[in-house]
């Protein structure tokens, strides 16, 4: 409970507007009372980060499984809803990234950042084996399609897309890289 309404408020006001005593304040609790989930602000953004992260990688799982069983559709499937997923929880996504990359960052923030990739990676790496697409560094091909994903969030939740429809772009984007990948 403590953490949804701490994503509440983390959506509504952004990081800077989240504390342990506002939410206390809004759960209606002593002051006192989130201390004994959270030793301090710091352990609750990495509870939020956690969680959004999990929720991310089982939004893509769901997603991947719901797809038709071959690697371009998984992988489509995957990019819509990655963007799904980031526009719909602009600030969650920008502090997941933001405590998964901090120096000193918590481990268990760290592993689960690593499952979404990790999910993109085996994609890429079943499509080569399959000889869906050619050879190469399926770490780095999953990079790049994940950047080129969260830089289509990024444009849509920025007003930045020229009205066109995101679902079309990120269509759009997910064929062309596909396309480029294939074997000749």
């Amino acid at each position: 409970m403590l953490l949804a309404r701490a994503e509440s408020t983390l959506e509504r006001d952004g990081v800077d507007g989240l504390s342990l005593r506002q939410l206390a304040r809004e759960a209606g609790v002593s002051h006192a009372a989130p201390s004994k989930h959270f030793r301090d602000r710091q352990a609750l953004l990495d509870a939020l980060a956690e969680s959004g992260f999990r929720r991310l990688t089982a939004a893509l799982e769901r997603a991947v499984d719901l797809a038709e069983p071959h690697a371009r559709a998984r992988f489509a499937a995957l990019a819509d809803a990655y963007v799904t997923f980031a526009l719909a929880h602009r600030e969650l996504l920008a502090l997941m990234y933001g405590n998964k990359h901090a120096p000193g960052a918590a481990s268990q923030v760290v592993e689960a950042g690593h499952a979404s990739m990790d999910l993109t990676v085996r994609i890429v790496t079943e499509a080569q084996a399959a000889g869906d697409i050619g050879p190469g560094d399926a770490s780095r091909i999953a990079l790049v399609a994940f950047a080129t994903f969260h830089g289509i969030a990024t444009l849509a939740a920025g007003g930045m897309l020229d009205d066109a429809p995101v679902d079309e772009v990120v269509t759009a984007a997910s064929d062309t890289f596909w396309r480029g990948l294939a074997r000749a």
